[in-house]
């Protein structure tokens, strides 16, 4: 697919041009339908996102923040993207529908999550790794191959397994956003733009993509390249 790259000085500023492209379609989905649904990603970035979202004047219960992906770890803990989202929102009252990771039978439950998913999503965050994985599906993990379930778990990595969505959920999505900071995630950028698919981030689909990096992960001072990004779905 696609992808439409907005260039700016660093994670601040990913930050601040995030959460001003967020507001639009936000509010544009509420007017338009009555609720707006977000799926989000871990990570400091999105964290800071929504802290300044937070503070603005979004309409925060028609809006639906699902999960992309998460930790398998007690509620509270800070290994849990849940635990950091919550801090990041405060008082603001949206609807945030947690992935089940604290249930007994946790295939049974990725499943009733995956049948919880709205029949689209208005936009999808996604984030990058080092070596190109993205919502927690890493390099030859099997769930990269699951085609006809939403949400799944993957193997163990880097100490817990998790629960996210599969390829299919992001291919709902009217918008792809990506946020992708620093020099470790150069080479892995590159790919995803190139349309490299031997990278699990490459493999995602959507109506529309739109990458915003830093300039440590672009490799080169702020600009923007390709075409004007859309204004939100």
């Amino acid at each position: 697919m696609h992808h439409e790259l907005e260039v700016v000085a660093d994670p601040d500023a990913v930050a601040g041009t995030a959460a001003a492209f967020v507001a639009r379609p936000a509010r544009a989905c509420v007017r338009a339908r009555g609720r707006f649904t977000f799926a989000v990603s871990g990570g400091h970035t999105p964290w800071a996102v929504f802290a300044r979202l937070a503070h603005e004047d979004l309409p925060w219960e028609q809006t639906a923040v699902f999960r992309v992906d998460e930790r398998v770890a007690p509620d509270g803990d800070p290994d849990r993207n849940l635990t950091h989202l919550r801090e990041s929102l405060g008082t603001a009252p949206a609807e945030v529908i947690v992935m089940p990771v604290n249930d007994a039978g946790l295939d049974a439950a990725a499943a009733a999550y995956g049948g919880s998913l709205p029949e689209r999503f208005d936009l999808v965050h996604l984030g990058l790794g080092p070596d190109g994985h993205t919502a927690s599906r890493v390099p030859r993990d099997p769930v990269l191959e699951v085609p006809d379930r939403p949400a799944a778990l993957t193997a163990p990595y880097m100490g817990h397994q998790r629960m996210t969505l599969t390829r299919p959920a992001p291919a709902r999505a009217q918008q792809v956003l990506w946020f992708i900071t620093g020099a470790c995630n150069r080479e892995p950028l590159s790919r995803l733009v190139a349309g490299d698919r031997s990278i699990p981030a490459a493999r995602v689909e959507a109506a529309a993509s739109l990458v915003l990096a830093d300039a440590a992960a672009a490799g080169r001072g702020p600009a923007r390249a390709g075409a004007r990004p859309p204004a939100g779905p």
